[in-house]
């Protein structure tokens, strides 16, 4: 039996334990912006402004900014170039690191998985008709590097899921990922084949690198010339990764693709965790991330959005695309998946609570395009 001091000790402390397993917040920042012939550095510096400004946290720091460039640069939709549909535009990227440099970076390093590929990111973005010369002279000590491999470095770093993981208890990566005081996604607002939206969260999942969890990734060692995408591992689980990296916690039992990638995004949000979340929506595509999906559309959001933590960002994202960013498997647009938002919160990485967002720059009422309209 407890005394009454011992009991009023634990009714005390009672709020003070759930109110630490609340996730996290952040505010996140909207702006509009019509087109990329606005000035885009501008609309990004005052959304960056609204957070805070970039100063406090990249200043004399070294910055890795994981790029979206889905799919080989060659494979156009409607004759577009690929920034005006599922890559990130160029315009974009250079502007985030210009507002960088003048925030006092170090070091900015750009990083993408190459698809299919172990050659030199610069060759993927010249395929996909970027000018590289451009973005290097944004700013001071402008790198990159393609993590689809081992790249210029000489081993990986692995990373592990904190307080439990889903599907690997930790994953092996480029050491760039490791090697950076801010971690940046820089993702393009768009819907998912397999994960219902493709936004900071998702992003990540080309960060595994295919040397090690591609389909033609090594047995025992990597194979530092992939030339396959990660479906055999990531999606289907028809295959272990290489067993120089941890092994997958319960493999054969789930091969639902709408199952394992939100799974595997969520413990890798967890392991490497997204100091700045940028999303660009000023134009993109509706119905899927590529053009390899049938049914897609292009759209014309007119949107930027920011958040230092990457669920919230995503949750208002999914929100200023017209859904529920607390919807389950059936609802749209989970209709055949798990909720990648929900699940990283259940990690503790981040809220997908509207209420519980500080929103800033325009509403998501105001910000509201409807993907599936």
């Amino acid at each position: 039996m407890i005394t009454r001091r011992e009991w009023i000790a634990a009714i005390a402390a009672a709020p003070l334990a759930k109110a630490a397993s609340a996730p996290p917040v952040a505010p996140v920042s909207i702006g509009k912006i019509e087109s990329y012939d606005e000035d885009v550095a501008a609309k990004l510096g005052v959304l960056f402004d609204q957070l805070g400004g970039l100063s406090g946290l990249v200043r004399n720091k070294t910055v890795a900014i994981k790029l979206n460039m889905t799919g080989s640069p060659g494979q156009r939709f409607q004759g577009k170039a690929v920034g005006l549909t599922h890559y990130v535009h160029p315009k974009v990227v250079g502007s985030v690191a210009f507002l960088m440099g003048r925030a006092g970076a170090r070091r900015i390093r750009f990083l993408e998985s190459g698809p299919n590929t172990a050659a030199p990111l610069e060759e993927v973005m010249l395929d996909a008709g970027w000018n590289v010369r451009s973005l290097q002279s944004a700013a001071e000590g402008v790198e990159f590097e393609n993590t689809n491999s081992l790249g210029k470095s000489k081993t990986y770093s692995r990373f592990k899921v904190p307080g439990g993981a889903y599907m690997y208890p930790a994953y092996d990566l480029n050491r760039a990922f490791e090697e950076t005081d801010v971690f940046v996604s820089l993702a393009k607002l768009k819907n998912h084949a397999t994960c219902g939206v493709t936004l900071s969260i998702k992003n990540c999942f080309g960060s595994l690198p295919a040397s090690i969890y591609g389909d033609n990734a090594g047995v025992d060692e990597p194979n530092e010339n992939p030339t396959s995408g990660r479906g055999a591992v990531g999606h289907e689980g028809r295959r272990q990764p290489s067993k120089s990296a941890p092994q997958e916690l319960h493999f054969g039992a789930n091969h639902d693709p709408g199952y394992r990638v939100p799974h595997i995004v969520a413990d890798l949000a967890a392991a490497r965790p997204i100091h700045l979340a940028i999303l660009d929506g000023i134009e993109s595509i509706a119905g899927g991330e590529g053009p390899w999906i049938r049914g897609i559309r292009a759209v014309q959001p007119g949107l930027l959005i920011a958040g230092l933590n990457p669920v919230c960002t995503d949750a208002v994202a999914t929100a200023a695309m017209g859904y529920d960013p607390r919807g389950g498997r059936g609802s749209a647009p989970f209709r055949t998946c798990d909720n990648t938002m929900l699940l990283a919160e259940g990690r503790g990485v981040g809220a997908a609570d509207l209420k519980r967002i500080d929103v800033r720059g325009v509403s998501i009422a105001q910000a509201l395009y409807r993907y599936d309209s």
